[in-house]
């Protein structure tokens, strides 16, 4: 039995939802092996996903995405090291959750990035999911060493505003990348800048997402041209319009155009980082999940990238969810056989919400009896 489910957002973490479904099933079932495989797509919970999963979990005081310092974790096994942007400069990391659109940097990313380098790392993956900035990957650089100057000589303050008033570039101090991969773990798909870039995005069709308003994304995306024009001559490759440099903000700008990195879909990728089809191989079950099984989901959300592997593997996957807005025949086509939700056993939302992880736990009697069938008195 593998369990490979992803975080139910703003409840619990892919590994805690890992944790309680393997109380339940090794309850329900207690003869029958379980291998616990949280997972994630390059946003939060990455990196821990790839700790628990054997990799060593590295901790350093960074720059939080407001200037604060903040502690921040990174893994690594043998030089392959995952960093994930969210440990450093994401959303979570904002003081009172508040968010800063015109001064919040990538500065700590680029310090997670350096730090990996120093432990030896020669391959390492850059998970880009939950980002709090939109810097344009101006402080990914800072933080490896970079200088970004004004008229008078002076560095820039942090954030995707002062980039209007870059003037020149200082990269003297980058380290050698030679024999350096960077890989990008997330979707590579906007530009940097205009309607479906990286400042657009801060503010979106629903709103603030970042907490930017109409004029402040005007300003940032002032900035991140002044910033690309100024890059592009340094780095001499042109990478404003690759599809994925207005990711994370366009901190995938600065990886594509100063690291020569690449971009790999996340969960793939993340998937093969972890072993997973070493451990699916001879299970009888996987389970896999995340809080809200929609129409997002059927969009590469890494659930469905587990089911996939799983029908790879020849091994059948069932899914647990808060709540479920897919019809049977969807999860099927998506390869989830079966999904069991903690609404179906509990209609109350908010105890859904507190109450996730026993419930969770009381899930699996009924995956239990409909997936593994007892084969022996113990089972």
């Amino acid at each position: 039995m593998l369990l490979a489910p992803d975080r139910f957002a703003g409840t619990l973490t892919a590994p805690e939802v890992a944790r309680h479904l393997a109380i339940g099933l090794r309850r329900a079932r207690p003869a029958v092996p379980v291998v616990e495989l949280p997972v994630a797509d390059g946003g939060d919970g990455t990196a821990e996903a790839a700790v628990v999963a054997g990799y060593r979990r590295v901790e350093l005081e960074v720059c939080g995405p407001t200037g604060r310092p903040v502690t921040a974790s990174l893994a690594i096994n043998g030089r392959t090291a995952v960093v994930e942007l969210a440990q450093a400069s994401g959303l979570r990391r904002l003081p009172n959750g508040k968010p800063q659109p015109l001064t919040a940097t990538s500065l700590g990313t680029g310090q997670m990035v350096a730090h990996a380098l120093r432990l030896g790392a020669r391959r390492i993956v850059l998970g880009l999911g939950g980002g709090a900035c939109t810097d344009g990957g101006a402080g990914l650089v800072q933080g490896l060493g970079g200088r970004l100057l004004d008229a008078t000589g002076r560095d820039l303050p942090p954030g995707g505003a002062a980039l209007r008033s870059l003037h020149a570039l200082d990269l003297r101090a980058l380290p050698d990348l030679s024999g350096v991969s960077i890989i990008l773990a997330g979707d590579a798909v906007d530009p940097l800048l205009g309607r479906n870039g990286a400042a657009a995005s801060s503010f979106g069709q629903h709103g603030p997402r970042k907490g930017a308003s109409r004029e402040e994304v005007r300003i940032l995306d002032a900035g991140l041209r002044r910033w690309a024009d100024l890059a592009e001559a340094a780095s001499r490759r042109p990478t404003r319009d690759r599809p994925g440099a207005g990711a994370a903000g366009g901190v995938g700008f600065a990886a594509l155009a100063f690291l020569g990195a690449r971009f790999e879909p996340g969960i793939a990728l993340l998937l093969d980082l972890l072993g997973f089809a070493e451990k699916a191989r001879g299970a009888r079950l996987i389970v896999t999940g995340e809080g809200t099984l929609d129409v997002q989901t059927l969009r590469g959300r890494p659930s469905v990238g587990v089911a996939r592997a799983g029908a790879r593997a020849d091994v059948p996957v069932v899914a647990v969810a808060g709540r479920r807005g897919l019809t049977g025949e969807q999860l099927r086509r998506a390869r989830i056989q079966a999904a069991y939700v903690l609404t179906d056993i509990e209609p109350d939302g908010d105890r859904c919400r507190r109450q996730a992880g026993p419930l969770l736990e009381q899930l699996t009697v009924a995956i239990a009896d409909e997936w593994l069938p007892p084969r022996g008195p113990h089972d």
